[in-house]
Formats: C-alpha cells, sequence, structure tokens
C-alpha cells in the first residue's frame, strides 16, 4: 500500500529519524519501521498524529491523493462525499470503533 511508502518519505523529507518518531507516537523504533515496511497497520490514532505532525491530511498518508492537504472537492465522488459525511458525524471513540470494523471488512475482502 503506498501509505506506508508516504509515511516514510514524510519522514526522510523531515530529516527525522525513525526513532524520533516512534518517539513521538509512543511506541518503539522497531515498531514504527513495521509501519514504513508494511508489517503492521498503522492505528487510526497514529496516522491521524502523523497526519498532524506533518500537516499533511489522511488522504495523501492513505494514497487517496498526491495533493499533501487532501482531496480536492473535485476528486470526491458522490459516494465517497457521503461515506466523509457520516464518519465526521461520528464521536472519537465511534471513529475508532468504525476503524477496526472497517479494517476487519476490507481483510474479508481481500481473501
Amino acid at each position: 500500500m503506498s501509505h506506508y511508502s508516504r509515511i516514510r518519505d514524510l519522514r526522510e523529507d523531515s530529516d527525522k529519524t525513525q526513532q524520533e518518531i516512534a518517539d513521538y507516537l509512543g511506541t518503539s523504533s522497531q515498531h514504527y519501521g513495521k509501519y514504513e515496511l508494511g508489517r503492521a497497520e498503522i492505528p487510526f490514532d497514529r496516522a491521524i498524529m502523523l497526519a498532524k505532525y506533518y500537516n499533511v491530511s489522511l488522504d495523501y498518508i492513505a494514497g487517496l491523493t498526491n495533493n499533501k492537504k487532501g482531496l480536492a472537492p473535485s476528486e470526491l465522488t458522490d459516494s465517497r462525499h457521503e461515506i466523509i459525511k457520516l464518519i465526521n458525524g461520528l464521536s472519537d471513540e465511534e471513529k475508532q470503533d468504525f476503524a477496526v470494523i472497517l479494517k476487519a471488512l476490507l481483510g474479508e475482502l481481500k481473501k
């Protein structure tokens, strides 16, 4: 997935070490390295932390757009726009629960 290379590129462009970013995220450098290699899924809350740290959108980190500020309105299909509206209406806890459920569903679809 492209978001793994994105977080590595963002880190390198910022002249940061894996240890520095791992400290910011509250994890070990070994575990953070797994995010960059695609060997571990990035938890939603940590993806948000990375987006804030690098001042980029989650859309960019996820590889949905090459625009660091996020999807332009013209890039949003009606279904994507509806999904965003639904997600924005969730509490932080519900968003975390949704992320867990979505990962499980996507895992089933990939089988």
